[in-house]
């Protein structure tokens, strides 16, 4: 690379950053709308036209606010865990392959995971040095929740990569010209999505916050700065989630505006199963994960992996 295409790459991943925080901001109003008329009520409706100047003035008021230490908790860690947990759900949009490609590499579906996987510290961490049991306990629920999760989603990521014989986020959009994954793996799909759903603690699996013992889990010691940080990192979280989704089952294709409809289509079913779903039993979601999700995608990950044997055995013989 030379040094016009590292000072390109520089400005459009700031610029990328800025569009997401801002997509973020909009994505929360669209989910109080939603939710609001699902309950039949309004939503925001004072702050601007239809409140539609309601998330900014919310990230006002939160940044401008004292931020309050708990007393006997971990100084560092409480301060810097917040920031360290919204930087990983910022780093791993650069691998979505868009018209400027920013970071592709290889190897960039095995950057994902490890991304994904170490933003469970940060959430663990944070728990911790709140040095309360209610955020300690909403952690250790997160932690085994997501861990859980995280091996059927591996697995599902790595069925497709043996699919398509690499690991290169680029490859998604090729081999789905003609027919969508989503198509003829349908299964694998849907267990994605309820996969994505549990990843990210959302409802009907949103233990890490359950209202009625938790109040509000890890991040109940956490106010103004540090609570929006972690609100943005989430949110960030679900929208990188809806788009990966998209370029892994429903074509990919970045460039087009039926890519970004299809990610709405998908952001909005995140808050449309929020509002229709009672929240699940803890019991029953770790059932759901080990007993179904895992026997069926390993099922098809043995599948696949099998006709990969038999195909290069048919090409050799021939």
């Amino acid at each position: 690379m030379n040094i016009a295409e590292i000072v390109m790459t520089l400005i459009v991943s700031v610029l990328l950053i800025v569009v997401v925080l801002v997509s973020v901001a909009f994505f929360t109003l669209l989910e109080r709308k939603v939710l609001g008329f699902m309950q039949l009520r309004k939503g925001p409706l004072k702050v601007g036209f239809l409140g539609i100047v309601q998330p900014f003035n919310d990230a006002i008021k939160l940044f401008s606010k004292e931020f309050v230490f708990p007393y006997m908790g971990n100084y560092l860690l409480f301060y810097f865990m917040p920031m360290m947990g919204m930087f990983m759900s910022m780093w791993v949009w650069l691998l979505i392959p868009y018209i400027f490609i920013l970071f592709n590499f290889n190897l960039g579906v095995l950057f994902m995971l490890a991304c994904m996987s170490v933003s469970v510290y940060f959430m663990m961490i944070s728990g911790w040095a709140s040095n309360s049991n209610y955020a300690k306990l909403g952690s250790l629920r997160g932690m085994a929740q997501t861990i859980s999760y995280e091996v059927s989603l591996a697995i599902i990521l790595l069925s497709l990569v043996i699919l398509m014989g690499g690991f290169n986020m680029m490859e998604f959009t090729g081999y789905q010209e003609y027919v969508w994954f989503f198509v003829f793996i349908f299964p694998l799909g849907m267990i994605m999505f309820t996969s994505m759903l549990a990843e990210l603690n959302r409802a009907p699996f949103d233990f890490i916050e359950g209202e009625s013992e938790l109040v509000s889990g890890f991040n109940i010691e956490y106010g103004a700065g540090g609570f929006a940080l972690i609100f943005l990192a989430e949110y960030s979280s679900i929208i990188f989630m809806s788009m990966l989704f998209v370029v892994m089952f429903l074509g990919g294709m970045t460039f087009s505006i039926v890519f970004y409809v299809k990610l709405m289509v998908l952001g909005f079913s995140f808050i449309w199963v929020r509002g229709l779903l009672p929240r699940y039993r803890y019991d029953k979601l770790m059932n759901l994960t080990w007993k179904f999700f895992l026997p069926i995608s390993l099922n098809y990950l043995l599948f696949f992996f099998s006709y990969l044997i038999f195909i290069c055995n048919f090409i050799s013989m021939n």
